[in-house]
């Protein structure tokens, strides 16, 4: 077959253990659209299935003795994906352990996702009588012909599988298109379109335009009206026409028909943020040593050479500036770009602050957007429109062109890492991106993760610090109280005495206060004071969260919900509620400060689109007194009327089964203090704790980081945890929990015959479990866990990989799915 064009495609139908790119041919009508970068439905499996893929490359080579498949359509006018974008996609595959589709998906907007759906249509010229002879004596044949003629002739495949109930239509449907009863249709309809709007404009001169209408000005004002706007603007959209003028849309078409008025399609883009008014603000004045971190950093950024920078600054030590400065000196270089966050919270405050500075250059990406402001912003960054991307992790992979800058502010934060596949961790993604584009990746955090602290201290990074506030203001003064002596004392609540009498003082000065509490709900759980019965969720082995707001037992795993009942009902005693939520918290301060305004921020009150920043904008405006809220608190945050901050219960990060809980708890309690007083006023903090000699919360207290690292990373060393080796966790899952402990024993003898090869004993890989996962069950399927702790290279990769394909394949132990993650944080 000369001139042949194969095209190699990603599948998204393609499972992990079978994904490669797969060769199709392109019919000589798509030749010329059927390009790298954009996607295409094709037939997939015996049943040639239509599925979506992403075209990979192209080639003119035939294989030999192999038929190939014809791509069905492209879906795409351009590419989605340019060469560096599909270059990622591989990376990605090989270090997370996901199919290239996947890691595709996981770089584009939910707007541009496409829905496939298949139905079966009657065929041409085939009648009803004529199509129940064809399916004989099968009665799914009929029963299918019956829904699909009871439909008008055509239903989806969804609509079959529910009309059959368990019973398999795949024989039924297959004997009707054989017999050229029944025809298959594939359509593919995107999450969102392009938004288009008209806009009018004058044909003609305006002169001969107004002298034309200028006779009828009285019986036809509305064309007199329609002709003078446009005279004066120009063009404008219809909708703008019809809004200044009075006028309709019929009256514009009666101009249009005269000959005066043109009308033409423009897209226009749904505004993820309001644009600034006034004027672009100066850049930010800095201090000497937010100069020398600038100089420094900015030299790097101007090297051609990639590069890596811990900016290492106190809490209020004004990094934000540092950026600022940063960012026009790439813009002004003719570079682009991008700010990541770790919250949406985050990211209102943050945009006011860089729309101020950059106006329209800035696009905001992250999940609380609508589909269609989010992939309007991707477009605009896309095309050039918009130079700096600032959002949350997904806007890592921001379609941005000479790419000079990332910055990743509060880098430590576990947000950054993807808990579904691709599990990527936005560092990574990012160091990536600067190494390909030559750009300089800022790492920016008043308590660095230990590993990006570690890499620093060895030169692997670069290590800019800002040991000052920037204001010159003392960091605030930290209390420690000791809850124990509150129960001694008779409060059970869970506001101390010490904290109470600090929100009265605040409250009488008419200063704002935030409490945190990274649990939501009212209460942990509920228990039977007579006979001890905890209500645990039936499809997870976790015990229902209370949520007084809706008076429901809630999972927040699965999302099961369930009425609280009055009395027990295992023996009918009485009911007592353990432990406290950020909804008990404001009920208790309300008790306390009857008629004072409290607003609770946790994911029940910030789920709607812009829910974030509707309560913080109140929370700003209107001096509401007290903020109680989840860790969407604890960073970043900036309102100079905080001089209190409470942390109602600092243990509760700090004893969890994770080796990261003591760098997390230090990590929140540092951020959370470092709300208070960034303002001319003095700011205090209050811990709130059940073990106030712990190391971890003394060194939060005082900030005191290196004192922190030094203990947390002589402790690493002798556990080999990161940063001296990585940690490969194996997942295994299934609803059979035998099942999956038998299939964890199979990859566990794998790894230990692997393992035992190794002649440097030091050297040798560890391996621990099978154990259940720290929730073992989760929405009716057990999971299992297999920790590696060995150096992240590619033979170990390649290894795992290959556990995950024979995983797949291995047909003795069914229903079981396994799952590799690299370094996770929960």
């Amino acid at each position: 077959m000369d001139g042949a064009v194969i095209a190699k495609i990603a599948l998204a139908a393609a499972a992990y253990a079978i994904d490669r790119p797969y060769d199709y041919l392109v019919p000589a009508e798509l030749e010329g659209r059927a390009v790298p970068g954009v996607r295409v439905l094709v037939p997939f499996g015996r049943g040639n299935k239509r599925t979506e893929g992403i075209v990979l490359a192209l080639s003119g080579e035939l294989p030999e003795g192999k038929r190939l498949k014809e791509v069905f359509s492209v879906l795409d006018d351009a590419p989605v994906l340019d060469g560096q974008g599909l270059k990622l996609c591989l990376w990605m595959r090989e270090r997370y352990f996901c199919t290239v589709y996947d890691a595709a998906r996981a770089m584009l907007p939910a707007g541009l996702w496409f829905s496939i759906r298949d139905s079966y249509h009657i065929a041409s010229g085939v009648d009803r009588e004529a199509s129940y002879t064809a399916a004989g004596r099968s009665r799914r044949a009929v029963q299918i012909l019956d829904l699909i003629w009871a439909c008008g002739g055509s239903a989806e495949v969804g609509q079959i599988h529910a009309a059959l109930g368990a019973a398999d239509p795949a024989p039924a449907l297959k004997l009707l298109t054989e017999q050229g009863v029944l025809t298959l249709e594939t359509s593919a309809q995107r999450g969102v379109g392009d938004k288009r709007e008209k806009v009018a404009s004058l044909a003609v001169p305006a002169e001969e335009a107004l002298a034309h209408v200028t006779p009828r000005r009285r019986s036809a004002p509305l064309r007199y009206a329609v002709v003078e706007l446009l005279s004066t603007v120009g063009s404008a959209s219809v909708k703008e026409i019809c809004y200044f003028t009075g006028a309709s849309t019929p009256t514009i078409k009666s101009l249009v028909k005269s000959g005066l008025v043109t009308l033409e399609e423009r897209e226009v883009f749904r505004g993820g943020h309001e644009e600034a008014d006034g004027p672009t603000a100066p850049p930010p004045v800095l201090n000497e040593e937010q100069e020398m971190a600038f100089q420094t950093l900015d030299g790097l950024c101007q090297s051609p050479k990639p590069a890596v920078a811990l900016l290492y600054g106190v809490t209020g030590s004004g990094k934000t500036q540092v950026y600022l400065r940063l960012i026009r000196a790439a813009l002004d270089r003719g570079q682009t770009a991008m700010v990541l966050v770790p919250e949406i919270a985050l990211t209102p405050q943050l945009l006011r602050i860089f729309t101020a500075h950059f106006g329209s250059d800035v696009a905001v990406l992250h999940s609380s957007l609508r589909a269609g402001e989010r992939y309007d912003e991707w477009k605009r960054l896309r095309s050039g429109l918009a130079r700096v991307a600032l959002g949350t992790r997904s806007a890592v992979f921001a379609p941005l062109e000479n790419l000079g800058l990332i910055i990743l502010d509060e880098e430590q934060e576990g947000s950054y890492k993807s808990e579904n596949t691709p599990r990527y961790h936005a560092r990574e993604i990012a160091k990536y991106r600067c190494a390909k584009a030559g750009g300089l990746l800022v790492l920016g955090s008043a308590t660095p993760s230990v590993e990006t602290m570690y890499l620093a201290k060895t030169e692997v990074y670069h290590l800019v610090t800002l040991t000052k506030r920037y204001n010159e203001r003392a960091l605030p003064a930290v209390y420690i109280s000791d809850m124990k002596e509150e129960l001694r004392s008779g409060n059970g609540t869970s506001i101390g005495t010490l904290l109470r009498r600090e929100l009265e003082a605040n409250l009488e000065r008419g200063e704002q206060s935030i409490l945190f509490l990274n649990r939501r709900g009212a209460s942990r759980m509920v228990s039977c004071g007579e006979c001890g019965e905890v209500p645990v969720c039936p499809r997870c082995s976790v015990h229902l969260t209370y949520h007084s707001a809706n008076h429901r037992l809630m999972c927040h795993y699965c999302g099961h919900s369930e009425p609280l009942p009055e009395t027990c009902p295992v023996c009918g005693g009485a009911l007592n509620f353990i432990g406290a939520g950020t909804q008990k918290v404001q009920s208790e301060l309300e008790e306390l400060f009857p008629g004072v305004e409290i607003l609770r921020m946790d994911a029940d009150t910030v789920s709607a689109a812009d829910g974030h920043q509707k309560l913080l904008d109140r929370f700003q405006r209107k001096k509401v007194p007290i903020l109680v809220g989840t860790q969407m608190v604890a960073k970043g945050l900036d309102f100079e009327n905080v001089t209190l901050v409470g942390v109602v219960a600092a243990d509760l990060a700090l004893y969890v089964d994770s080796f990261r809980a003591s760098e997390r708890t230090f990590s929140l309690l540092t951020q959370v203090v470092g709300r208070a007083g960034r303002g001319e006023k003095t700011g205090r903090a209050v811990i709130q704790t059940y073990t106030p000699d712990n190391d971890v919360i003394r060194c939060a207290a005082v900030q005191d980081y290196d004192r922190f690292y030094a203990q947390e990373i002589d402790l690493r060393r002798l556990m080999d945890y990161p940063p001296f080796r990585d940690v490969f966790v194996l997942t295994a899952s299934g609803a059979d929990e035998s099942a999956v402990l038998r299939k964890c024993q199979r990859l566990r003898r794998s790894l230990e015959s692997w393992a035992a090869a190794w002649s440097d004993y030091d050297m040798r890989p560890r391996l621990l479990g099978p154990a259940p996962a720290a929730v073992a069950k989760v929405n009716n399927r057990y999971r299992y866990r297999l920790t590696l702790l060995c150096q992240n290279t590619k033979e170990v990769r390649q290894l795992i990989a290959g556990l995950l394909q024979a995983a797949a394949d291995d047909r003795e132990i069914r229903g079981v799915s396994v799952f590799a993650d690299v370094n996770p944080y929960d």
